[in-house]
C-alpha cells in the first residue's frame, strides 16, 4: 500500500510539465524578433500519456500481448507551430505567448498550493493533530 496513493508524484509530474511549458514560452518570447524562428509548444496530451505509461507495468502472459514499457525520457514533447506572424518569417505571436504565460503561472500557483496542502496534512498527522 502506498503511503501517499500517488497524489504527490502526480502533482510533481504536473509541476514538471508546467516548468517545461514555462521554458518553452520564455524561449518563444526571447526569440520574438529572430528571423524565421518558429514558435514551440508543449503538448499536454503527450505529456499526460507519458506520465500514465510510466506509472504502469505490465506482465506478458502471451508473446502476442503488447509489451508495456514506461517512457524513459525526461522532457515533455515539444511541437513546432508552423505559422508566420511577422514579415521576416517569425512564428511567434507575442499576445498569445503572454496569455499562455499568465495561464501557466496560474496553473503552477494552483499546483504549489495543492502540494503545500498535502504536506501540511502530512505534517499535521505526524504531529498528532496539534
Amino acid at each position: 500500500m502506498s503511503l501517499f496513493s500517488g497524489t504527490i508524484s502526480t502533482l510533481e509530474s504536473a509541476m514538471n510539465y508546467s516548468s517545461m511549458k514555462q521554458k518553452v514560452i520564455s524561449q518563444n518570447i526571447a526569440n520574438v524578433d529572430t528571423p524565421n524562428y518558429k514558435a514551440k509548444d508543449v503538448s499536454f496530451r503527450s505529456s499526460l500519456q507519458m506520465a500514465v505509461n510510466a506509472q504502469f507495468e505490465g506482465r506478458r502472459t502471451d508473446s502476442r500481448h503488447f509489451n508495456f514499457q514506461g517512457y524513459a525520457g525526461s522532457g515533455a514533447p515539444v511541437k513546432i507551430r508552423n505559422a508566420a506572424y511577422n514579415h521576416n518569417g517569425n512564428g511567434v505571436d507575442l499576445d498569445k505567448e503572454m496569455a499562455d504565460l499568465a495561464t501557466n503561472q496560474i496553473y503552477y500557483n494552483a499546483l504549489t498550493e495543492r502540494i503545500n496542502g498535502k504536506f501540511n496534512t502530512i505534517q499535521t498527522v505526524i504531529k498528532g493533530g496539534k
